[in-house]
């Protein structure tokens, strides 16, 4: 696979550009500590992703923030611990808070320069404007599973990102899709056809986090442990 050959990257953006993982971890062991529930950070995020995921399975046409509170109330039931509505409503309301990684806003100023970037989230307009102003990067394309109306892996969302790129002119084959979510898009963006890039956020972290395990077995056509490092190899290839 040569960067040369594509014209745009899609991407996703929790996990990928955003640190999630923190941001929900931060929410999750503040509820824990109140109730005197021991689990580390990481525990919590890994009994956290199932819920998340069937949140966004079982209730498509909600907004991301529903979609926080929902798992999170669910994550309680499985612990057998009370989320009070307060609780399940500073997770929703905290994606504009989540960080960005560190090297996230200036690898997209570099990978701006060569290539056309379309998000592609599970996230709703309103929330993602908030992430927006910290990647600081004025993107060709914003599709959210607001707009969508399903969650990835839906392929639905896969059939809007490729849609949206033939409106945009991009040529069949010319797109390469950029995220670090094995199950939320390795999988189903290689079922539509598109080459990936895996940004493996969690090279150095056993297990999935946030993140359930994918669903088919998958191998993205190249392998980064940042977006920093995808940006270098970009340079490099065309320099």
């Amino acid at each position: 696979m040569n960067f040369g050959d594509f014209d745009a990257l899609s991407f996703d953006c929790y996990g990928t550009l955003i640190d999630w993982e923190s941001g929900i971890a931060a929410v999750l062991r503040e509820w824990a500590g109140a109730h005197g529930l021991r689990m580390t950070g990481e525990q919590l995020l890994a009994a956290y992703s199932a819920h998340e995921a069937q949140a966004e399975a079982d209730h498509p046409g909600d907004l991301y923030p529903r979609i926080l509170a929902r798992a999170m109330r669910g994550l309680g039931a499985q612990l057998g611990v009370p989320v009070g509505d307060d609780e399940a409503e500073r997770l929703a309301v905290s994606v504009p808070d989540w960080p960005a990684f560190p090297d996230s806003a200036e690898a997209l100023e570099r990978l701006a320069r060569r290539y056309r970037l379309i998000i592609l989230s599970n996230v709703d307009r309103a929330s993602f404007a908030g992430s927006n102003k910290r990647l600081g990067v004025t993107f060709t394309s914003i599709l959210t599973a607001e707009d969508i109306g399903s969650y990835k892996p839906s392929p639905r969302n896969f059939a809007a990102l490729l849609h949206e790129a033939g409106r945009l002119g991009v040529a069949e084959g010319r797109l390469l899709h950029v995220a670090q979510s094995l199950f939320h898009d390795h999988v189903p963006a290689k079922a539509a056809g598109l080459p990936t890039v895996w940004i493996n956020r969690r090279h150095d972290n056993p297990g999935g986090g946030a993140t359930p395990a994918p669903s088919a077995d998958v191998t993205p056509d190249r392998t980064y442990p940042s977006m920093r490092a995808f940006a270098d190899a970009v340079d490099a290839e065309n320099t």
